[in-house]
């Protein structure tokens, strides 16, 4: 044991464990920056596309792995394109030094609360004076490609700075607000338009962005009409619209708070004596 010892290269030790402590950290990174868009979704389809490969080869599924095949060729084609946003935004932050900065922390029920109040209240005051309103609520789905097509804002939501935003004829009040946790991360962002054949051909440009977006991502979408001052929440590619205070609240809580796992039938089952 102690000539194995004498006999241990330890430099050559030491630059192999931090050789996989950079490596490691830096796919955690990597994860962290995909975590805010859609390319996770894509991942996970990866990810079962190589599970289906490896399944057809051992169960010997000949045509479905020749189809498999033929597409995996392609994919590596296609990464570079798909990925496009996310490898430009890495060395956008990697030039400017913030790609190893600390994520945010995720929010607690209190912070949730707080959230679904100073939206409730925002909404129920522009109504008052019709003011038109986007505001988009952040949820699994990232939408980093549209918080860049709007201006950086950084600020503690408030009900005050919504309502400040969405001034008429000030720089930010035209596009959306977008949300990340308890900030306003962007204001006059662009959305993208839902293309849905079915909508009521009463609804504008605003109502439409908002199901856009909802489309596309599992964000929730608070809208505030200026025609009517009518106040509408799209989620899912659904829009509930005429929302009062009571149902605007209730609704906002149902979607953006989530709901504790439910273990009360498991204790109040009964134990035979």
């Amino acid at each position: 044991m102690k000539d194995f010892l004498l006999n241990v290269d330890y430099l050559y030790v030491f630059t192999e464990i931090i050789d996989v402590l950079i490596v490691s950290y830096v796919i955690y990174k990597l994860l962290m920056l995909i975590q805010g868009t859609r390319a996770v979704q894509l991942i996970k389809g990866i990810i079962m596309l190589l599970i289906a490969l490896n399944v057809s080869d051992i169960l010997r599924l000949f045509t479905i792995k020749w189809i498999l095949d033929q597409i995996w060729a392609t994919i590596f084609v296609a990464l570079a394109v798909i990925f496009q946003p996310e490898l430009r935004r890495a060395l956008e932050q990697l030039g400017r030094g913030q790609f190893f900065l600390r994520t945010n922390s995720e929010m607690g029920t209190g912070d949730r609360l707080r959230l679904v109040d100073e939206l409730t209240r925002c909404a129920l005051k522009l109504a008052k004076t019709k003011t038109g309103t986007l505001i988009v609520v952040e949820r699994e789905t990232g939408i980093n490609d549209y918080i860049e097509t709007g201006i950086k804002v950084e600020g503690i939501v408030s009900a005050e700075l919504l309502m400040n935003i969405f001034v008429p004829n000030t720089p930010l009040h035209d596009g959306a607000v977008i949300i990340r946790g308890d900030r306003v991360v962007a204001a006059g962002c662009f959305l993208p338009l839902s293309d849905n054949p079915y909508l009521d051909s009463s609804l504008g440009t605003r109502h439409r962005a908002a199901l856009g977006i909802s489309e596309i991502s599992d964000a929730v979408v608070l809208i505030v009409s200026e025609e009517t001052g009518t106040i509408s929440v799209a989620y899912g590619g659904k829009l509930v619209r005429y929302l009062e205070e009571k149902t605007l609240r209730d609704k906002l809580q149902d979607l953006l708070i989530p709901k504790p796992a439910d273990n009360s039938r498991f204790w109040s089952r009964r134990v035979p004596s």
